[in-house]
């Protein structure tokens, strides 16, 4: 074997190899189910249940046995080992200094099975230069190159890039987001530590909660949220549902139709036109274009006609000459002067 390996079985082997030195078999057996060295990743329960000992006794046993195997490496003369630490070391500098055990595992192994991250977890579990933390609710299974004790704070530490979010209030770029935590050396750093909480999320370069549908979008109302949202003016739901496809969405595979239904159900889209939809954050409201001239010159009046007509289209994607035919020809809208318009509040009730 080489002094650095760089292949799957170069890895494997070198787990392989400190798991043969184990001399109990119960220890050993611990160990491979705990980290998955078998192809399942056991809990300590699925562990106890199997062996007859309690839950407390494997964590017990576990722990024990990894300070062991510490020791049995003979503090750093292991060239094996030593190959394999530095062949972590480095990919995890490239990776922003921080990674998920299966990004960790592809870019070393070129997959991320349970194997290869298991490989990967035990050997960075028996590194001074580093920490494989836990996997939880809020948390994914990460290794971390740092001189903290244990994941208990590098949890903290991801917990406030959470938090820094949740104060923001919205998505930011990658590079804002480094300016609003504050802490680390470069953004990739930032990066990397958020890519290990599952409350965080991003998307075409924007990173925000999880729970944010503009990074995350969970279904079709969402994906057309952010498709809008990208395009920042008005789109035909046609153009939505091709946008809507071509994004990196997961089941992207969506009809016309399912877009246009959507499109009519959810409040934060706005027909503005003949198919055309906005989003009403953009200050677009429901309504014929009768209903939005009555509330323009209910806020202002008169106003003359061309007046009128520049603010509609402000709101609505119609012709010219629609305004105009809703001017003339609805009872609420009276010429007071010439081109000039009120509205009679009698004929609008």
């Amino acid at each position: 074997m080489s002094d650095t390996p760089t292949t799957k079985t170069e890895l494997e082997s070198t787990a392989k190899h400190i798991l043969a030195a184990i001399d109990r078999p119960r220890e050993r057996d611990v160990i491979e189910r705990r980290f998955g060295l078998t192809g399942t990743k056991e809990t300590l329960e699925q562990v106890g249940e199997t062996l007859g000992i309690t839950r407390e006794r494997v964590r017990q046993i576990e722990k024990a046995t990894l300070i062991r195997a510490k020791i049995g490496l003979d503090n750093g003369k292991n060239p094996e080992f030593n190959a394999a630490e530095t062949e972590i070391v480095k990919a995890l500098h490239e990776l922003g200094r921080a990674a998920r055990t299966d990004a960790l595992a592809e870019k070393l192994m070129g997959d991320a099975v349970v194997k290869s991250r298991a490989a990967v977890t035990l050997l960075a579990e028996l590194s001074d230069k580093m920490v494989a933390t836990t996997e939880n609710d809020r948390y994914f299974p990460a290794v971390v190159l740092t001189d903290k004790k244990d994941d208990r704070e590098i949890k903290a530490d991801v917990d406030k890039i959470v938090d820094a979010l949740k104060k923001h209030g919205k998505p930011v770029s990658l590079d804002e987001l480094f300016k609003l935590v504050g802490g680390y050396e470069h953004p990739d750093e930032v990066a990397a530590m958020a890519s290990i909480s599952k409350n965080i999320a991003h998307l075409n370069g924007q990173w925000g909660l999880a729970k944010w549908p503009t990074v995350n979008p969970r279904n079709i109302r969402d994906k057309i949220y952010v498709v809008l949202g990208q395009e920042g003016k008005p789109m035909h739901f046609g153009d939505i549902a091709k946008a809507v496809k071509a994004e990196n969405f997961r089941r992207n595979n969506v009809t016309e139709q399912a877009i246009h239904n959507e499109l009519i159900k959810d409040p934060r889209f706005i027909l503005v036109g003949r198919g055309i939809y906005a989003l009403s954050e953009w200050g677009y409201e429901k309504g014929s274009i009768t209903d939005v001239i009555t509330k323009i010159l209910r806020e202002e009046s008169p106003l003359h006609r061309e007046e009128i007509v520049r603010r509609v289209l402000k709101v609505r994607q119609v012709r010219e000459a629609t305004i105009l035919l809703n001017l003339q020809n609805k009872p609420q809208f009276k010429r007071v002067a010439k081109a000039q318009y009120a509205l009679d509040e009698s004929a609008a009730k």
